[in-house]
Order: structure tokens, then sequence, then C-alpha cells
């Protein structure tokens, strides 16, 4: 990138992209009705209903490049990092159906942002269920000219410091791959199924967690290259790191990664999508103005519809703002300058 981030476009790197295609391989799955089951139960009968009706208005977003770019325009939006709808990371699926799906879903996105390849990056999936498909997955996005992959927090059985993962994060940080970390569901399951307390506690409980085994398990300090982007502004993790640094301080078992754990927030990107000014600030503060990139969820209703309005209202110095509402992203991205 070059030129002052005054300059820079304005980009969005947490937007979705619905794929039928991918619905399609799933639907009739014997373990796709187990996975309902759970969310349902995860979730409880309201927030399900609520969904279900907020996504059905809003599938022309999801799926219709035309009226992406129509909003991206009215948001003031000049380029998106696409990414699959976390409902189709499908991480209970079996190794043929889990690479029939991400290799559906990174051709799929790819064929989507390829429409508009001047505003729209785009994202693959990887199945953590299985960690070495996870590696062909990651492969397979970047052949298919992706900048990266979206993951959740965990699968079944495994957290993102599990060693089985090594191979996986070596190839992210040779290759410069994008590594999206977005959460979909949480275990604390019934305990969350009301008041849709499953999303508003449950994902930044579940950024807070994954990053925190990146951070301990001293994945970041193997991995330095490593580039992740946290969604949701990293949950509950950047502005509460006071109690995991004097736990790293004053606890043996605590010490697996080699400095403090707020240090590695110098090392982490994450989105502004934390819905209050005040936590914006701070974020900025404990992660410094060149690690937080504009987000908005882009179209969900738990997103922001102006996300550069919602940067606007944290108050930021002019440079930080600048650097958040794009010039951040465009360096990450390798986006050419062009105003």
């Amino acid at each position: 990138m070059t030129g002052p981030t005054s300059m820079a476009p304005t980009v969005d790197v947490h937007a979705h992209v619905l794929l039928p295609e991918v619905d399609r391989l799933v639907v009739d799955d014997p373990g796709h009705a187990a996975a309902r089951h759970l969310d349902a139960r995860r979730n409880g009968p309201d927030a399900l209903a609520v969904s279900g009706a907020m996504v059905r208005d809003r599938l022309g977003l999801l799926t219709d490049v035309a009226q992406r770019l129509a909003a991206m325009d009215g948001a003031g939006v000049d380029v998106q990092l696409v990414s699959p709808s976390p409902s189709h990371y499908h991480y209970w699926a079996d190794r043929d159906l889990a690479r029939a799906v991400w290799e559906t879903a990174n051709t799929a996105t790819a064929e989507h942002c390829a429409h508009a390849p001047e505003r729209l990056r785009g994202l693959g999936l990887a199945p953590l269920q299985h960690p070495d498909l996870a590696v062909r997955a990651l492969d397979h996005a970047l052949g298919e000219g992706l900048v990266g992959v979206e993951i959740g927090s965990h699968a079944p059985g495994r957290d993102l410091s599990d060693p089985a993962y090594e191979p996986f994060w070596a190839l992210a940080a040779e290759t410069g791959a994008i590594v999206f970390l977005h959460p979909f569901g949480c275990t604390l399951d019934e305990r969350l199924d009301r008041w849709y307390l499953s999303n508003s506690v449950g994902q930044p409980t579940e950024n807070a967690v994954a990053l925190s085994h990146l951070i301990f398990s001293g994945v970041l300090d193997r991995h330095p290259g490593l580039r992740v982007v946290a969604a949701h502004g990293g949950g509950y993790l950047p502005t509460h790191l006071g109690r995991a640094d004097h736990a790293w301080r004053v606890r043996p078992d605590a010490r697996g990664c080699a400095h403090p754990p707020s240090r590695y927030l110098r090392r982490l990107w994450f989105d502004s999508l934390v819905h209050d000014p005040d936590v914006l600030r701070a974020l900025t503060r404990a992660a410094g103005p060149d690690r937080v990139l504009l987000g908005s969820d882009f179209p969900f209703d738990m997103g922001a519809d102006d996300p550069v309005a919602a940067l606007r209202a944290a108050a930021l110095p002019e440079p930080d703002f600048h650097a958040v509402r794009g010039g951040n992203a465009a360096a990450l991205l390798n986006l050419e300058v062009s105003r």
C-alpha cells in the first residue's frame, strides 16, 4: 500500500455470503439433523424463529452481488472481505462430506467475488474437525484466488491449541494467508438459550477462549508470521487481559507462552464490531490503532448498518480513524490506494 491512510479505500473485513450450494450438500445427511438439534438446544426456539425471518429478509444481500454492491455504496464501503456464513462450517461432517463442503464453499465464494474483483475479496473454509484436511482446504482456497480462510473457535473435541493444527498454522504463516476467527455456537449450551444470550454473551466468550488458546499454548510464538483476524473485536479478551497477565506472572502452569498475554495483541488483528464507542477506544489502546480493522458483520442484524458512523462515534484521533477505516486493511490485503 502506498500513500497516507487517509487516502485508503474504506474496507469492511467482516461481511458474509450465503451459499445455497453448500446447503444442498448437507441437507439430507443425518449429521445435519443432529447439528440442527444441537443448534436449537443452544439457542432456544425464540432465537431460531427471529433468526430465520431475519435471514429470509436479507437473502438477496447475502447472495446477489448487485444488491451487495448497492448496499456497500450506501454505507460508503469501497471493499469487502467476504466470508461464508458461519452456518456453513458443518464441523460435524465426515471426511468425504467435509471435503465437498470446503471445495464447494471455496469455489462458490471465489465466483461470487469474481463478479466485482475490484471491490470484493474472499475467504474460504477449512474443516477444523479434520486437521489434515484443513491444510488442504487452505491450499485450495489460495489456489482459488481467495486470501485465506474463515474458521470457528473450536471443533468437537479440539481447541485451536491442539498440536494437530500445527501444519495448518505453519502453512498459513508461510503463505501469509488471512485466518479469520469467527465463532459459531457456544459450548455453554442451555445456559444461554434465552434472550439471545447464545450470541450476545456466547460469541464474545468463544472469541476470548479461542484467542487464549492461541496465546497461552505458544502458537503465536511458534508462528510469528500468522495473520489472524478476530471477529467481534476479539470478544472479552483484549480489554480484560489484566487477570491473564497476572496469572502468567504468578503461576507457572499459566506460562505456556513466552511473554505476558497482553503483548500478543500486537500480533493479532481485530475487527471494530464491538457496538460501543468506549470499548472500541479501549480496544484500539490495547491492541494498537494499527491492529484494528473496520467490520460490519454484513448483512446480519447483529452487525452495523453504518460501520463508518460507528467508528466515527469512537472519536479516535484522525490518523487512527483512517487507519481503522481502511488503511490497516488495505495494507493487510495489499490493496492499491487509488484516491
